[in-house]
């Protein structure tokens, strides 16, 4: 199994074609520790051995996975693509939320969606019903997305430029968060029928993120759910994490997370047309010096 989170995945499955990393090689046969039976009398030295190697392959898996963020960051900028990577535990309302994002917003932006979940296309195949374009990539027994396998989604994606990325990560609080797809930023989202206490049990998710999305809060008068000790507790862990309470059903609190995107978007593509024009005067520079033809 992975030594960075534990899963078992050989590789991910991208609408069913094999995405050819994560498959972490140098972990030929996962086996890190012999069966008990087959150690010796020198079994500590052995366990040292082992953790040493665990370290080193993990090390390596995340190099390796970062490497991959970069060039996916760096073709995002260039193009002007906002990416955003939704994190959470499974049944927290990603896939609602992402529909009825794209219908509201899908005559103002151009939307793509990467979808990630161990097995089936039902989440893509509800966000296509939206007319937005999608890739599922299934992991088989990964908890996880990886930056490779969202390279290999935006290659068949191919997103437009100054356009809207939104990246389904598995439902998971664990995994996801050690491993950087390139994204802008990672939404965590929270449901009002998951405990306050959350952020408190799996600090990393909600460390890394820079939006919380607190989701289903049409739901409040029927749970027992304090909204202001879950942020305190997600601030607790973050303390510069917005938070925006909605309702992906309903539609309550909807506006505040539409005015969020326009606005990171804007800001994206901002900074990609000021550096056309940078490119363009330095391009214009150049060819001034250049000795006039005869």
């Amino acid at each position: 199994m992975c030594s960075t989170c534990g899963c078992g995945n050989a590789g991910g499955v991208a609408d069913g074609i094999s995405s050819p990393e994560h498959r972490h090689d140098d972990l030929a046969g996962h086996e890190l520790l012999a069966p008990t039976s087959a150690r010796s009398v020198d079994h500590v030295h052995g366990d040292e051995f082992a953790s040493s190697r665990l370290v080193r392959i993990e090390r390596d898996i995340l190099a390796r996975n970062d490497s991959h963020a970069a060039e996916n960051r760096r073709h995002f900028e260039e193009q002007g693509i906002f990416a955003l990577n939704l994190l959470s535990s499974p049944g927290s309302g990603k896939t609602t939320l992402l529909c009825r994002t794209i219908e509201a917003l899908k005559n103002t932006l151009s939307i793509a969606v990467i979808e990630g979940d161990q097995q089936t296309s039902r989440d893509a195949e509800r966000i296509r019903a939206t007319g937005a374009v999608a890739v599922q990539i299934n992991t088989g027994k990964g908890c996880h997305l990886d930056a490779h396998m969202v390279g290999h989604a935006v290659h068949d994606l191919a997103p437009a430029e100054d356009s809207l990325l939104l990246i389904e990560n598995v439902g998971n609080l664990v995994c996801p968060a050690a491993f950087d797809l390139g994204e802008a930023h990672k939404v965590v989202i929270l449901s009002v029928a998951e405990g306050e206490d959350k952020p408190l049990k799996y600090p990393n998710i909600f460390h890394s993120a820079s939006l919380m999305l607190l989701n289903k809060i049409d739901l409040l008068p029927y749970v027992a759910f304090d909204c202001d000790l879950a942020i305190a507790y997600a601030r607790q862990v973050n303390p510069s994490l917005r938070v925006i309470s909605l309702s992906a059903t309903s539609g309550q609190g909807f506006e505040e997370w539409l005015d969020w995107l326009q606005a990171e978007c804007a800001v994206r593509q901002e900074k990609r047309m000021t550096t056309v024009a940078k490119l363009k005067r330095r391009i214009a520079e150049l060819e001034a010096r250049l000795p006039a033809s005869s």
